[in-house]
Parts: C-alpha cells; structure tokens; sequence
C-alpha cells in the first residue's frame, strides 16, 4: 500500500522532455505538476512518443494542474489534457498567465491544425480555468477532506518561472514537497537568482546539466564576442536556434549589451557594431519579447537599472523582426545567394522544426557561416545531430534531406536557462535541514547518476539520512 503523499512520474524520467508528475494526496485526490510534450526520441514510460502526445494515463483523481513555466515540453500537453475532460483549475504565476495563452495558442495549431474555431474553443476553456498566483503567497487548493496549500518561488529559468512548495496536512502530520521545474543559474540575464526553500521533506528536482557546469556570466558574454567577431571575419552570417521564450530575450538583453559597449568599434573591416543587424525570425518570440517589455516589473535589479538609464535592452536600434512568412522566405533567399553578415536567432531551440529549419537548409553547407548552440539538445533532435557530428565534418537530415554540414558549429552551454551541477547540489546544501528524500529527474542517465552522487556524499558530509532516488 502506498504511503502518502505519494508522486507517480508521468515523464521527464527517460530524457529531458514531457515534465508530468502526479502529487498523490491521497487514494481519490491528487495534482499533476506540469504536462510537457516529448521532443525527439524521447517518450513516456507508458510508450507515448514525441508523435503520440495524448493523455495516457488516467485522470480521475486529478483535481488541479500546476505549472512551473511556460516552455512547450512543461506546458504542451495541456491542451490534449483538456481534451481528456480536464476541468479543474490551473494555477500558474502571474507571468506565467499572460504568456501561458500565447505558448498554447501554438501548440494548438502545430497539434490540432489552424481550425481557428477549435484554436479559439480550447484557448477560452484554458483561460476560464487559468488561476494567477503571486509569488511567495501561499494558495489553498480545495482536496475533499485534505488540505493543499501550494507556493510557487522564484525559479530564475525564465520570466515567470517558479519551483513549487506543497504543503500537505493528512491525520495530523504537515510536509512540505517541492517540485523545481527548471531550475535557472544564478546571474542569468533579467531574472533575480532562485533562493532554495527553507524547509522540504521531498525535493523533485531537475537534472539537465547535473554532470556539468557553466561558465560565469563574464566568460560567457566574452565567449559570446569572441564567437561572433570570429564568425562575422568572413562575411557569414551566425545561426542561434533559440527557444521563442527565455532564450531568445536573454540572448537579445546580452547582444544589446555588447552592442553598447563596442559602438563605434569595427566587427570586421566592412561593418561596425552599432550596424551589425540582429534578426530574429520568430512571430511568437517577438510577441512574447512585448510581453517581456509588458513584465518589466518582474526584472531584476540590474536590467531595469538600464531602462531608468534610457536604454532599451529588448528594443534597441540593430534589432530587426520578421513576421510574415513571406518576409520570411525572402530573407532565406537572399542570405543564400548573398551573404550578408548578421545575426539570426530563430526558433526553435533544438532545430525540431521551426523557420529555423530553412534557414539551416539554405545555408548550413556554406563553411563562411555559423550555427551557435545556446541550449540543450536533447537526443534525436536534428540539433543534437548537428552538435555532434558537424565538428566532425558529417551530415544532419533536414526533413528528409540529407545536408553536409560545413557551417562551424559552436556551442556555449553557459546560456542554458537551465543550473548547472552545482548550482543544483547548492539548491539541495542550502536548506537548512537536508529534506528526507530526493527524487532526481529530467536528464539523461549520465547526468543523474553524477547528481545522484554528488548529493550522497552531501548527505554523507552532513550526517544525514537524506535518500537520492532516481525514479
């Protein structure tokens, strides 16, 4: 018989992509923490694969959804939960509610086409149900004869973005159960750093980058520079795949940065910084930069310091937005038959469709160009692929084509939204009393097993009893 609270995972234990788990209150009562689609190769433990994204688990005892952020392999099942007969409240961030619509909005018609009526009848569904928290405010969820209380924490990984406390009350006994989302690294561009919970019995946390570090955010700016002006030598134009929310507006805030302290200066001997455009290709990154712009009060201290100062970190004079499909497909054309030194950035982040796609057709064999990985590429992504053996001289297939990779191919893991090792083993050391038990998930094995590691000898080092599990 199950002890509860029991959490039964729904994904994000084979890979890095699908986020559900199921916070069991009870036998009749329980919560999903996120419903995230599978990308790649990855899939459910019940067999749904990134082709296959309906609901396969039961709902019955599903009273409420909670989610940590709005990134499409944590939120884009919603949508097929809806379909499942869904009708409980999903409760969200308030910045997490503005962009929440807008991220589904394009899911919906990817997965269910452009049938603007259906568009339109799930979004109004999903908005009567959306419930705006604000941070650090605890919020009772109504279980039948158990209690919920809920808080989401900042989380650092993108606008909006929060690890969740749960706090349970059953016979008596209180825990406190907290599931990180995606956790940010400290420093990250606009965001305030994630500040670990003062008390947790359980703690469901992320692995991503569980076996690796990042580069400070000096070296990554620097790193950043230098690929740039390396790239931009030959007249070429860089390609950076980047995820339409986070990334994108991260990458644009420390571009603008750059920018400003190297006006007047050349990139190369035909073109100077202040002129060198910054194209991104992407409707739905440039609505949800405006709401960026709109949410400006959930900055940190630094970038809205920059506003009062009358610069525009998000809206600077080099930046240049595509929107229509047909501007689009005349930019591709013309990069190809005559580059012209630029920086694109275009979704999506793991080059698994999106404009990105033409961009990297069109150009991806010339050796004057650059494709430059800022994120994770999770494996049977044609961004993986590109990773892996462009370096090496090889070959990706791009919907079916068989493309020679001779752009260089650069990646700089310290602009992952994502913690790195210790940034996560910090988010565990610091809360005051090691929690009873961790559950490691969302990253492949190897990272597990290096976390799960790391945190035992931290139990070790701290006389503690706390149990790493990986599910």
């Amino acid at each position: 018989m199950p002890q509860f609270p029991d959490i039964t995972h729904h994904g994000a234990v084979d890979g890095v992509t699908g986020s559900c788990h199921e916070f069991h209150i009870n036998s009749d009562n329980s919560v999903l923490i996120d419903c995230g689609v599978f990308q790649g190769g990855e899939q459910s433990r019940n067999g749904a694969k990134s082709t296959q994204q309906q609901i396969d688990f039961s709902i019955d005892t599903v009273r409420a959804l909670l989610v940590t952020h709005v990134h499409i392999d944590h939120v884009g099942r919603i949508p097929y939960l809806l379909a499942a007969g869904f009708t409980g409240p999903i409760f969200c961030t308030e910045p997490s509610a503005m962009l929440l619509p807008l991220v589904l909005e394009d899911a919906v018609k990817i997965g269910f086409g452009r049938n603007r009526k259906l568009i339109e009848a799930v979004l109004g569904k999903l908005k009567k149900q959306i419930r705006a928290v604000p941070y650090k405010t605890w919020q009772r969820v109504e279980i039948n004869s158990d209690k919920l209380d809920i808080r989401f924490q900042r989380a650092g990984h993108i606008l909006g973005s929060s690890y969740i406390e749960c706090r349970t009350q059953s016979n008596g006994k209180k825990r406190i159960t907290v599931f990180s989302g995606d956790l940010g690294a400290p420093h990250a561009p606009l965001l305030p750093n994630p500040q670990p919970p003062r008390k947790a019995d359980t703690v469901v946390i992320e692995s991503t980058y569980g076996n690796r570090n990042h580069e400070g955010r000096k070296e990554r700016k620097d790193k950043l520079r230098k690929v740039i002006q390396h790239a931009l030598k030959n007249g070429g134009v860089v390609m950076i795949p980047a995820f339409s929310i986070g990334r994108t507006q991260e990458l644009l805030y420390e571009l603008e940065d750059i920018i400003f302290k190297l006006r007047g200066k050349p990139v190369n001997k035909d073109l100077h910084w202040d002129k060198l455009p910054i194209i991104v290709d992407s409707p739905l990154a440039a609505r949800f930069t405006n709401v960026y712009r709109k949410l400006r009060g959930f900055w940190d201290a630094e970038a809205r310091a920059k506003v009062n100062s009358e610069r525009h970190p998000l809206a600077f004079d080099q930046l240049i937005t595509i929107d229509s499909h047909k501007e689009h497909l005349r930019l591709v054309n013309q990069l190809k038959s005559n580059n012209y030194p630029c920086i694109v950035l275009a979704a999506s982040g793991m080059c698994a469709g999106g404009r990105i796609m033409n961009y990297l057709k069109a150009l991806i064999e010339n050796p004057v160009n650059d494709i430059l990985f800022v994120g994770y590429q999770a494996k049977g992504t044609p961004g993986r692929d590109i990773q892996n053996y462009g370096p090496k001289g090889g070959y990706v297939e791009l919907d079916e084509k068989r493309c020679s990779i001779g752009a260089r191919v650069t990646s700089l893991g310290g602009y992952s939204a994502h913690a790195g090792r210790e940034d996560l083993i910090r988010f565990i050391n610091r809360i005051p009393d090691l929690p009873q038990q961790v559950r490691i998930v969302h990253g492949d094995a190897d990272a597990k097993a290096s976390l799960q590691n790391a945190l035992e000898n931290i139990a070790i080092e701290r006389n503690s009893q706390m149990e790493v599990i990986i599910p």
